[in-house]
């Protein structure tokens, strides 16, 4: 699929770019979920409907991508939704007829799951939106990509098709750029770096993701120090791969977790701060339907700047 600029919007399908040699083995499902974005619960539903092909060929779940495939997606008509609308307030930085961008408040969490049907930020789209992408499927509208509950910052939310489409190839293709800041532990030593490794579930906590050595994804963080107090470092993060819970467990394998993180870092820390001292500062896209590119930037959340400045007054 390629960008248009024409102010037309194609919401019908999408076409992926070429296999590599590193996507080798890997599972089409497995595949396709790392490329889009979409859940691989729903990348499998369309699959079982036909709607996954390599050329006319349909294609399995459990199909092994060979270097060279190129895997395109129909997209049938979005279901109708179910989910209840709430009057939850929501800290707008940009809307127009295609997309929104948010502000997401630490503690909130994105979309529904089990148990977990009221107060996210879902349903308070669906009060404040006429109309979401369903292409994410029924419990995800508009989702493109994703934050962790407790890390805030900017979200961007896709309200047709065809946005939905175009962001997310703008996340496949590394255009849309985002930038995270972190409060990690530690002096970290390097001024920047990069970090490279495979990301898969924990063996011993699936609720966990973790560095792996086989059956993981290939996952890239880039960082800059931004400052230095000692015994933590303000760091930026450029996600080029966005796995799972990554920024956080990349921090933690080079033995500078996130301040704060409950899943990866549960030690007691000396500040107030509910969930990991981690925010989604910048995002950079362009517009799925003029091209134009546009730069969105959230605010430091109070609790995140209230430890900078104990920090830079050594008040820890």
């Amino acid at each position: 699929m390629e960008h248009v600029n024409d102010g037309s919007l194609d919401n019908s399908k999408l076409g992926l770019e070429a296999a590599e040699e590193t996507d080798a083995g890997t599972r089409a499902d497995v595949f396709l979920s790392d490329r889009t974005g979409l859940s691989r619960a729903n990348i499998q539903k369309l699959m079982e409907a036909g709607r996954v092909k390599i050329e006319a060929k349909t294609v399995k779940a459990n199909y092994k991508v060979r270097p060279g495939d190129s895997l395109t997606i129909n997209f049938p008509e979005p279901e109708r939704l179910e989910l209840a609308a709430e009057p939850i307030p929501l800290d707008i930085l940009y809307e127009d007829e295609d997309l929104i961008v948010l502000n997401k408040a630490r503690g909130m969490v994105v979309h529904p799951a089990a148990g977990n049907y009221g107060g996210t930020l879902v349903n308070a789209l669906l009060y404040h939106c006429k109309n979401l992408s369903g292409i994410n499927g029924v419990v995800r509208p508009g989702i493109v990509h994703r934050l962790d509950k407790d890390t805030s910052g900017v979200i961007v939310v896709a309200k047709n098709d065809a946005a939905h489409l175009s962001l997310s190839e703008q996340i496949q293709h590394k255009t849309a750029r985002r930038t995270y800041l972190a409060i990690v532990r530690g002096n970290v030593k390097p001024d920047e770096g990069r970090i490279e490794t495979m990301l898969g579930r924990d063996g011993k906590d699936r609720k966990k993701m973790a560095v792996v050595a086989k059956n993981g994804r290939n996952a890239v963080t880039e960082f800059e120090v931004l400052e230095r107090y000692g015994r933590f470092t303000l760091v930026k993060c450029r996600l080029l791969t966005g796995r799972t819970h990554q920024i956080r467990v990349h921090l933690e394998h080079i033995g500078h977790p996130v301040v704060g993180d409950p899943k990866y870092s549960p030690q007691k820390i000396p500040f107030a701060i509910s969930g990991q001292a981690l925010h989604s500062y910048e995002l950079t896209l362009r517009h799925p339907r003029t091209g134009r590119e546009l730069s969105f930037v959230a605010p430091v959340p109070q609790d995140m700047e209230k430890m900078l400045k104990r920090l830079r007054n050594g008040q820890f």
